[in-house]
């Protein structure tokens, strides 16, 4: 599951938390918080993981940057339209002996992956409370070593995301997307490849090409107000028809993950800001 140490605090808790139009805000606000989240080890693995982790709360409103758990906005390329942000995402490091499909086999490493984000405005209201974008990521794939990070391909994500904001004014915010996963032939074949030396009489020796990686949906539901943010969402994932989908490692096409946070805002900067969540 696309997840670096659980979405790095629960980053996907955060979809929908932006507020619905040009407003004033605390240049700076931090807290704490806690969360719990289940998925898949890898995505294909018939195991699955659960996860109580802290939640740092960060907003940062800048004249050139805006920084939350949801995402990083760059200001240097923003339209109306087209605004330039950076995607980050990863996933957990895997014990293969924790596993059945890759018993014998290397660990997998912790994931970090990094890149820029091109996300096309398609469609918001007068009031921007409800938004319809296309978000174009592309991410380096990079295993987390000590003193060492080396590139193991790249992935792609377009997603049509739709948010509803400050649902009849209760302060609800909804998303809801629709991704497909694409990676190159490094990224597929460090996840689902068998290496004849790894090679058994129930797990032949595999090898994959890159492209189409399966599609996720997800939903989420957050709420900031009154000094605390929560939030939850539930996304499933289906690898029918990509192109690693008949690896020996891929033993179940179709599984979902779920997540729920909690977080304090504990400080709040007395300089304010006008932000605008377009």
């Amino acid at each position: 599951m696309n997840f670096f140490s659980a979405r790095i605090g629960l980053l996907s808790l955060g979809l929908v938390f932006l507020s619905a139009h040009a407003e004033q805000k605390p240049e700076l606000e931090l807290g704490i918080g806690v969360g719990v989240v289940n998925f898949p080890i890898y995505r294909g693995a018939e195991e699955r993981r659960s996860w109580i982790l802290p939640v740092p709360y960060f907003d940062y409103n800048g004249d050139k940057l805006q920084i939350n758990r949801d995402r990083m906005r760059s200001r240097l390329f923003r339209s109306d339209r087209v605004e330039l942000d950076f995607s980050v995402s990863g996933s957990v490091p895997v014990s293969s002996e924790n596993t059945t499909a890759r018993k014998g086999m290397e660990d997998i490493d912790a994931i970090l992956e990094v890149g820029p984000l091109v996300n096309f405005h398609l469609y918001y209201d007068e009031r921007k409370q409800t938004n319809l974008d296309l978000r174009l990521p592309v991410r380096a794939v990079l295993p987390v070593r000590p003193y060492q990070m080396d590139h193991r391909g790249w992935i792609f994500q377009p997603t049509l995301n739709l948010d509803f904001r400050n649902i009849q004014q209760s302060r609800w915010n909804l998303g809801m997307s629709a991704g497909l996963v694409y990676g190159d032939e490094a990224y597929t074949q460090y996840f689902y490849n068998v290496a004849p030396q790894y090679a058994t009489a129930t797990r032949p020796a595999y090898s994959t090409s890159g492209g189409y990686g399966g599609y996720q949906l997800t939903t989420s539901l957050s709420r900031r107000k009154d000094g605390y943010w929560l939030g939850g969402f539930l996304r499933w994932d289906n690898l029918s028809g990509a192109v690693f989908e008949d690896s020996p490692l891929v033993t179940r096409k179709q599984s979902f993950a779920f997540g729920f946070a909690m977080s304090w805002i504990l400080y709040s900067s007395d300089k304010m800001v006008e932000v605008s969540n377009d």
